[in-house]
């Protein structure tokens, strides 16, 4: 455990007031000790100077997809591509640059375009060369035929939706390699996060698990914590090891923990598969008018069962209305504890049978930038219950902020001020009713912590602003979040960014 003494900070008054005037806060073997004016350095203490900035908890992200955030850097940029032949018009490029190197872009948004894509048309502008498109949201994939038969998939002249992806993007490493996901790599990406004042995030990777993290652990990825999930898939092999939610995967080290079991129990706006209680606005188009749920109920039921007799919290994948009832039903049938990862369409007797049962709703603001004239158009005017924040918290729901990473960048500061605007250009608020504040959003932000006190955990942010800084509109209290400098950051009272 790392000790340390910052001079002269101010305490941002998280959940209870705080000391008007500048602090000392002195942190040893990994909590705070001791909170005053001028205190006394124990011999061997680091001092720091925080010259009157700003200090709060460190910061957490509660959904990160931390291998695919990594990759990201070196993938095809396809955010920008407004159809599917700007798509394939970058792709044509990418290939003649780079023939011998498999093309792997990220970012496209399908449920934009007017028409829907085939791999014949990949083919015909990248012959040998295998292409992987995923799209913005991570559900489905457009490949060409080479990296279909790469990656053992049926040939076919659709995309790659749902479970059927999910399962192929395990073995995407055998078509690109591992260099985007070495320590090396994972650690640039936990260095910048860091540089954020996130201490702490949630990994839903599809991964190697436990000897995975193990492995970069000892390899320098040991800088923030981490909550690794499980899939079903890795489940046998979690329950074989006798890890419940919390246990250290690395005995003595309680900075790298078992998280929770991850469910996805339905699809996603993009590509029409979340699962709602009423017709989507261009049902006439879809297999499933309504979306449809990736399990049954008694299949859901039964793995948040053996879940919770093992000991292991639950994050359930939801994001329609009928998806995010389901799972809360289930959650009720079985005990289990946990979280609805994205609650993006809910019902408000849901969303106060969610505070009933204690279940929280990990929720990710910036995805309603991207979404919000998707929304509009195929859910109509259901869009009044999509990121419902302010239903949440009046109701008692613990609200928690994540990015899903790398469907929105992994920055709690754009998830914030999201958050707080609900909109990321000239136009007003989209359903402002349900905004939140300054002090709400980082209250969700901090993994429960509260203000800076006695007794807190040694994970600290220092700013050189005011995250709480008075505003004249919720658009000027987003932009005030969005430009927050980050001085310093510590876990556990050791060093891991510095600005000072």
């Amino acid at each position: 455990m790392h000790s340390l003494i910052l001079r002269d900070a101010r305490l941002v008054p998280v959940d209870s007031p705080t000391p008007t005037e500048p602090m000392d806060v002195l942190v040893e073997d990994g909590r705070v000790v001791e909170v005053g004016p001028t205190l006394h350095r124990p011999e061997g203490v680091e001092e720091v100077r925080a010259d009157g900035r700003w200090l709060i908890p460190g910061l957490w992200d509660q959904h990160v997809h931390l291998a695919q955030w990594t990759l990201t850097s070196g993938r095809l940029d396809l955010a920008g591509a407004r159809s599917p032949e700007d798509a394939l018009h970058e792709v044509r490029v990418r290939v003649a640059e780079y023939p011998d190197l498999p093309v792997i872009g990220w970012g496209h948004r399908s449920a934009g375009w007017e028409r829907e894509v085939t791999v014949s048309e990949l083919d015909a502008v990248s012959g040998e060369t295998p292409v992987v498109l995923i799209s913005g949201d991570g559900h489905h994939a457009w490949l060409n035929t080479v990296a279909l038969l790469h990656l053992a998939m049926p040939v076919r002249d659709s995309v790659v939706r749902e479970a059927e992806w999910f399962a192929a993007y395990s073995r995407l490493s055998s078509l690109v390699g591992n260099d985007g996901t070495s320590s090396e790599a994972y650690r640039r990406t936990l260095d910048h996060a860091a540089s954020m004042g996130v201490v702490g995030l949630v990994d839903f990777e599809f991964s190697g698990g436990v000897p995975e993290w193990q492995e970069k652990w000892a390899e320098g990825c040991d800088l923030l914590r981490v909550r690794m999930a499980t899939y079903a898939e890795g489940l046998d092999d979690v329950l074989s090891r006798g890890l419940r939610s919390g246990d250290p995967i690395i005995p003595g080290d309680d900075r790298l923990v078992m998280g929770p079991l991850k469910i996805i129990s339905d699809g996603s706006l993009n590509t029409r598969t979340a699962w709602c209680c009423e017709p989507y606005g261009d049902a006439y188009k879809l297999e499933y008018p309504s979306g449809q749920p990736n399990l049954s109920g008694a299949e859901l039921r039964e793995l948040l069962r053996i879940a919770h007799t093992s000991g292991l919290e639950v994050a359930t994948h939801a994001i329609g209305d009928a998806a995010v009832a389901e799972a809360l039903a289930s959650y009720a049938d079985t005990g289990a504890r946990g979280s609805i990862e994205h609650a993006q369409m809910v019902n408000r007797g849901d969303v106060k049978e969610m505070a009933r049962l204690g279940i929280r709703a990990s929720v990710q603001p910036a995805h309603l930038l991207d979404d919000r004239d998707l929304t509009e158009r195929i859910w109509g005017e259901r869009s009044a219950r999509c990121f419902a924040f302010r239903w949440m918290l009046d109701d008692g729901v613990d609200l928690v902020l994540g990015s899903d990473a790398p469907v929105s960048p992994l920055d709690p500061w754009l998830a914030m001020a999201a958050a707080v605007h609900r909109s990321g250009d000239e136009r007003e608020a989209w359903h402002g009713e349900h905004a939140l504040t300054p002090l709400e959003v980082l209250r969700a932000s901090v993994d429960g912590a509260g203000s800076v006190r006695v007794g807190s955990l040694g994970d600290l942010a220092l700013l050189d602003h005011d995250p709480l800084q008075a505003a004249d509109s919720p658009a000027d209290a987003a932009a005030h979040l969005r430009q927050v400098e980050v001085a310093g950051t510590w876990v556990a009272g050791r060093p891991v960014h510095s600005a000072l």
